[in-house]
């Protein structure tokens, strides 16, 4: 797949609000401070200047962003998307009241969304996946919604420690390895594996 032009499309901050525009999406989840936001530049080329704000505070951001993506996709088909990217969870210093926003806000976007192509669930591969991943993934499970799981910050560990780790977060996750993609937004590892799997994506949808 490639990128041709990204702006950003709107954002939705309270439960029930639509989408911005009636496109397929592709969902970017996981938990504050996974490197959601650079994953994001990253993947979309933009890495100069980005379009997902990168925060040195995590959690800062508690509302559904919606970037339009033009692209052309396997085979030469020009093809319009929306990426959402939705608030990271899980990080203890915001505010309980919050925090408690982003549960019914996250759930009714994707419990009500008819055109979810995918969602892709990002797991700092560093560490064990925490509660939160483990509750999501089961959440999207219940869905039925089809589902990528992006490890991230690989260039962060070595190349024997990063396959182990990555088998074992595979086992621990409970998924598909052929669902499973290591990544690093330093280094763009991953992202052509990311861009051809987002692209078979909206391929199904598309078709």
């Amino acid at each position: 797949m490639k990128i041709r032009s990204v702006e950003l499309a709107g954002v939705v901050a309270k439960p029930g609000a639509p989408p911005p525009a009636r496109l397929p999406q592709v969902v970017f989840s996981g938990r504050s401070n996974v490197g959601k936001s650079s994953l994001i530049n990253r993947l979309l080329g933009r890495t100069r200047k980005g379009v997902a704000r990168v925060s040195a505070t995590p959690g800062k951001t508690q509302q559904i962003n919606f970037y339009r993506v033009d692209a052309t996709l396997a085979g030469g088909r020009e093809r319009a998307f929306l990426l959402v990217d939705l608030p990271g969870y899980g990080y203890a210093r915001v505010p309980d009241a919050i925090r408690a926003s982003w549960q019914p806000l996250i759930e009714s976007y994707l419990s009500t969304s008819k055109s979810l192509a995918g969602v892709v669930q990002l797991i700092d591969m560093r560490h064990d996946a925490t509660a939160g991943d483990l509750q999501m993934l089961e959440y999207l499970e219940t869905l039925g919604v089809p589902v990528l799981v992006v490890l991230t910050k690989a260039d962060k560990l070595g190349v024997t420690v990063r396959r182990a780790k990555a088998a074992e977060l595979t086992a621990q996750l409970g998924v598909p390895v052929e669902q499973v993609i290591t990544f690093s937004a330093e280094t763009g590892e991953g992202r052509d594996e990311l861009l051809r799997s987002v692209s078979a994506l909206l391929t199904e949808v598309a078709a």
